[in-house]
Order: C-alpha cells, then sequence, then structure tokens
C-alpha cells in the first residue's frame, strides 16, 4: 500500500498499556490485507506468553505477526537489533505487496526504527564496574536518579529498576559528554523512505485503571504463576532479561517469598499504572495522531481508517 505519490506506508499503533492496540491492530489487517510486526520488547522472548498480552496463534485470524518468540530468555536482545529486525519485516511486508501494521508500546524500539538508532561507544568495563557497585550499595534507584540529572528524557523512558539500560545510558554520557537523547536526534531511520500513519491510543485515568486490572486478573486466571514457575523449572535463570521486566519481576519476587500473592496482584497494577504514564510522556514526543477510546471501540477502526485512505489519497501526502 502506498501514498498518492508512490510512498510505501506504514501504519503503527503504538501509546498507552491495556488500550487494545493487538485487537485493533488485527481489525485493520483484516481491512488492509496487513502483518503485524510486533513493537514490545518482552514479546520477542520465547516462553513469555501470558505475562505480555501475545494474541494466541489460534485467535490471529490468519494474519502474519512478525518478531514475536524470536530469541530465547538468555539471549540479548537490543534495541539496536531490534531496528535491523523490524526493518527487514516491514521490508518484507511492503515486498508482498500488504500493509506492514508495527504495534507495541515500547518507545525506545518505536523510536529506534522510526527515527534511528545511536550505535554508541563500545562496552567500557570499568565504567560499568563502578556503576554496578553504586547500584550494589546505594539501589539502582540512585542510578536512575543520576541520569535524571544528566538525561531526564532518557531517565523518562527507561524504567527505574531496569539497571542494564541505567547503565548503558550513562556509561554513553560518561564515554562521549553527551546524552543518548543528544545522540538520538542525529540519527536516520531505516525506514526513511516509508510515510508513517502513527495513531497513539490513550485512555483517562479510571478508564485505564479498570483496564490494567482487568488485564492483570485476566493474566493471573489463565495461568501466569504455572508460566513463571515452567519458566524456572526449565533452567531459565532469574538474571534472564525478560524477568526483570514489568509483571514477571513481580511474580519472581513473590515466588521467592517477598510478598504474598494479593500484594503482589496490587503491585503489578500499580507498576502498570507508572509504566502507562511513562509510555504517554514518552510517545508525546513522537508525532502520533492520539486517539482516546480502546481499540476495540469501532470509533477508533474508523478514525485509523480515515487516515490512512486520507494519506493513501491524497498527492504530497
Amino acid at each position: 500500500m502506498k501514498t498518492a505519490n508512490g510512498q510505501p506506508l506504514l501504519l503503527a499503533i503504538v501509546g498507552q498499556t491495556s488500550t487494545g492496540k493487538s485487537r485493533l491492530a488485527l481489525s485493520l489487517a483484516e481491512t488492509y490485507v496487513g502483518e503485524v510486526i510486533n513493537c514490545d520488547s518482552t514479546a520477542v522472548y520465547r516462553g513469555f506468553d501470558i505475562g505480555t498480552d501475545k494474541v494466541p496463534k489460534a485467535e490471529r485470524r490468519g494474519v502474519p505477526h512478525h518478531l514475536i518468540d524470536v530469541v530465547e530468555p538468555t539471549e540479548i536482545y537490543s534495541a539496536a537489533r531490534y531496528s535491523n529486525d523490524a526493518a527487514q519485516a516491514v521490508h518484507g511486508v511492503t515486498a508482498r505487496q500488504r500493509l506492514p501494521i508495527l504495534v507495541g508500546g515500547t518507545g525506545l524500539y518505536y523510536r529506534a526504527l522510526t527515527r534511528g538508532l545511536f550505535s554508541g561507544p563500545g562496552r567500557d568495563s570499568a565504567i560499568r564496574a563502578r556503576l554496578a557497585q553504586v547500584s550494589r550499595r546505594r539501589g539502582v534507584e540512585r542510578l536512575h536518579r543520576l541520569l535524571a540529572r544528566h538525561d531526564p528524557d532518557s531517565a523518562d523512558r527507561i524504567q527505574p529498576m531496569d539497571e542494564k539500560r541505567l547503565i548503558r545510558a550513562l556509561e554513553v554520557y560518561m564515554l562521549t559528554g553527551r546524552t543518548l537523547t543528544d545522540h538520538f536526534s542525529e540519527t536516520q531511520s531505516p525506514i526513511s523512505e516509508y510515510a508513517v500513519v502513527a495513531v497513539g491510543l490513550r485512555l483517562p485515568g479510571d478508564a485505564l485503571r479498570d483496564r490494567i486490572s482487568n488485564r492483570v486478573d485476566r493474566q493471573f486466571d489463565h495461568g501466569l504463576l504455572d508460566e513463571v514457575v515452567a519458566l524456572l523449572t526449565k533452567g531459565v535463570p532469574l538474571e534472564a532479561g525478560p524477568f526483570g521486566g514489568l509483571v514477571y519481576r513481580q511474580v519472581v519476587e513473590h515466588l521467592m517469598g517477598l510478598r504474598d500473592l494479593d500484594e503482589t496482584r496490587s503491585l503489578i497494577v500499580r507498576e502498570n499504572q507508572r509504566y502507562a504514564r511513562r509510555q504517554l510522556t514518552w510517545f508525546k514526543k513522537e508525532d502520533l495522531h492520539w486517539l482516546d477510546t480502546p481499540g476495540e471501540h469501532p470509533d477508533t477502526w474508523e478514525a485509523v481508517k480515515r487516515l490512512v485512505d486520507d494519506l493513501a489519497a491524497t498527492p504530497g501526502g
């Protein structure tokens, strides 16, 4: 699918958690003969299904999905790798004369693909060891406060407990004297030839809170605890990247006896709400068409369809 002046189109459905992005993407894929490309940093890992709300294969309505279950939990999957893989997927979908539909809520992955990503200097073992020592002695929150002092934009997008990414952001600043945010501003997208129709889904606080709470209930009802136990039983180490992510980190802590089940469920809801606020802060820096209705609502589908149809029909769009 192309614009009136021949540019290939990419449709992106991003925004806050629990807003129905995946369901909307499926409906749009059926409408436009499209294929879905994942933009969630945990859904790339095999075995981490319930806590990421992956759409089961039986419910994908025959729509191909890309960049889901592509790496083992012990692998390191960076935003740079995602950018390369997603660009290949986008070009492949276009080559099949279908519409690529990017779906998810990981802001860094979205920016890496649509704006490009700063590859950065090589690893500095001494700096990393020093920062890791700060984290051990004073808590990972100290790293987040240090980053907020020098690079508030990066601090907004990186979760306060994400030690790996906090260390990398601080490492880049210490090695180059410039923030990741500054470096990102000078990059180029690997899909720069595309016209991107980018839609952000967001909901008012009460509505979003209810949806998040219902989502967490579903995850536990569908066997979230059993999923985590099975992963650990298979030998996936606690240090594996996806175990540090939202939902999985709290469940692991519960299994280790840190808090009871009710407290764990409540904590996951609260952490999802905080994450949704960070997503909103992050995506507000992007050029999105914001919609304040859930993805399942007919008005949402109609609004996105108008955006796509208008761009495809308007010369110079």
